[in-house]
């Protein structure tokens, strides 16, 4: 079987099964696993598959933008679990920057009944969540993406600049473990990388549907983060496999 064949015969598998392991495919088309890999490195270059731990998952289109309202009603119990989680590491007297997004908002929620923070957000509906809270709440300008509600371009990130925060919680489009964490424009991931470099620390916090998906501009790799904080639903195999570039948190879903 030539090395097309080959190839050919693993996408087939991929569409079929959804995902391969390496050594099944060594057995069955009687070839090396070092074979099989660097199979996986020509089908990964052509976006045909995506690397995981021990074998490779079918590649997913691109995470393009979605409106506001689209997104606040996916994932709603996972969104809540995260946010729960990423709020009971923030300390009083601390300031968090938080990004725009519907997990994200979910922090915003249970922010309003605490007192002694600073809240610096370039969400408006988060900065809406909070206005009748005790907190100190900054609003970053910028150019407004109507969609989302999102403020961003070259104002805001200037005003970055002269910030620094304890801690950012990070959202995202996408993370995969080849590429690193991804969003939709390149205006979107330059203002990401922007809030990275103005925190001591960078909170990740994204449902489990993100994970092994790419959208078209790169924000920073895995490694960039120090942690991530996802939902219960994160299989067992994407947890080890993600685990050896970051810190991963499971939140808990409450079950009745």
């Amino acid at each position: 079987m030539s090395p097309k064949e080959r190839r050919t015969k693993i996408i087939e598998l991929l569409e079929l099964e959804g995902k391969v392991e390496i050594v099944q495919l060594a057995e069955m088309l009687e070839v090396t696993s070092m074979t099989i890999r660097r199979d996986f490195d020509v089908l990964e270059k052509q976006n045909k598959l995506i690397r995981t731990h021990g074998g490779a998952v079918r590649a997913q289109p691109l995470i393009h933008e979605r409106t506001f309202e689209s997104k606040s009603t996916m994932a709603v119990q996972e969104k809540k679990a995260i946010a729960a989680k990423a709020v009971s590491l923030i300390r009083d007297g601390m300031t968090v920057l938080i990004d725009s997004g519907t997990t994200t908002r979910e922090i915003a929620v249970l922010l309003k009944s605490r007192e002694d923070l600073t809240v610096i957000t370039n969400d408006i509906k988060i900065a809406a969540e909070l206005m009748d809270s005790k907190l100190e709440i900054i609003v970053l300008g910028g150019r407004l993406q109507t969609v989302t509600g999102t403020l961003y371009g070259s104002l805001t990130e200037e005003i970055l600049k002269s910030m620094h925060v304890d801690l950012f919680f990070l959202g995202a489009n996408a993370i995969n473990h080849s590429f690193g964490i991804t969003t939709p424009t390149i205006e979107k991931s330059s203002l990401k990388r922007s809030m990275m470099r103005t925190a001591a620390e960078v909170i990740l916090v994204a449902d489990s549907s993100k994970f092994n998906q790419k959208s078209f501009s790169k924000v920073c790799d895995l490694e960039d983060v120090s942690t991530i904080i996802t939902d219960d639903q994160l299989s067992e195999e994407l947890k080890e496999l993600y685990g050896e570039s970051v810190e991963i948190i499971i939140a808990e879903q409450v079950r009745e």
